[in-house]
């Protein structure tokens, strides 16, 4: 079972992730995007540690939710609403259980990843966060370090894709021959995840 605690982690680790490949998600995103992939991100999930640092949240869910809430509130962009919607999804999934199973956690996570989807209006092979996320979320029964590496091959699946959602669309077959950021990122966040897990 894992408790607030496990949630707070997973947080803290993806929150270094971010600031350590947060110049490389800003590269990813100079020829298909606004170049600021890896400093909005930055700014969100430092914001994200302050908050849970500062407030007492007890449960898996209301770790997850105040995340998310952190998140739409500090990142600008595309990235901050659909992070921010994946993690309050999740957690609203969760509910208030002082510990939740890793089963509950797949199912929420996949309640997460269809509201990301819904939010966006995109789908797996669309060159978006789904490439990571769809495959991740599948690999979740098996182990978390399954889906950290469906999600890290998701991401690299990405480079000969035509963009055909987010900024990226814009430049048509331009589009093509670049990783996708947001699904970079989405591999960082499911990689802390793993980390996390195997840690415990």
């Amino acid at each position: 079972m894992r408790d607030a605690q496990f949630f707070r982690r997973w947080m803290t680790v993806a929150a270094a992730a971010v600031e350590r490949e947060a110049d490389r998600l800003t590269e990813l995103d100079s020829p298909i995007g606004d170049a600021d992939h890896g400093s909005n991100l930055l700014r969100g999930f430092t914001a994200v540690r302050a908050a849970l640092e500062a407030d007492s949240a007890a449960s898996p869910g209301a770790v997850l939710t105040l995340a998310g809430r952190t998140l739409i509130s500090t990142v600008g962009g595309a990235s901050g609403p659909l992070y921010g919607t994946l993690l309050r999804r999740t957690g609203k999934e969760l509910g208030e259980a002082a510990e939740v199973s890793d089963d509950a956690l797949r199912k929420a996570l996949y309640a997460g990843v269809g509201a990301v989807a819904q939010l966006g209006g995109a789908a797996p092979g669309d060159k978006t966060m789904l490439d990571a996320l769809v495959p991740a979320v599948a690999e979740l029964g098996t182990s978390y370090r399954a889906a950290a590496d469906a999600a890290e091959n998701g991401a690299r699946a990405t480079v000969p894709m035509l963009a055909r959602k987010g900024r990226a669309s814009y430049l048509g077959e331009r589009s093509i021959g670049h990783q996708d950021p947001g699904a970079t990122s989405a591999a960082l966040l499911l990689g802390a995840l793993a980390d996390v897990a195997e840690a415990s």
